[in-house]
């Protein structure tokens, strides 16, 4: 058995602790779960919130940012939509 020590600010480690007793697991538990659940995944058991943002999607806002390839302006969001459709 190996021993892992980690330090953690008391009010994140407190609420870890009241959520996982709420679920019927301690701390440790809890943790050896998460190492387990990420060797069964080769990673991150989870999604991460650093998503790749779409070349197309990045393009535009690039466009946007420099003030180019811009049509409107539109009266309303619906003109502003049926021409992003028709294109």
């Amino acid at each position: 058995m190996a021993l892992i020590q980690t330090r953690i600010d008391s009010e994140t480690k407190k609420a870890a602790e009241s959520l996982f007793s709420e679920m019927g697991i301690n701390l440790p538990t809890a943790i050896r779960m998460f190492l387990k659940a990420s060797l069964t995944a080769n990673g991150l058991p989870f999604e991460t919130s650093q998503r790749r943002i779409p070349l197309s999607l990045q393009e535009a806002v690039d466009d946007s940012n420099q003030m180019r390839n811009l049509h409107g302006p539109f009266e309303t969001a619906e003109e502003a939509i049926a021409y992003a459709l028709k294109e």
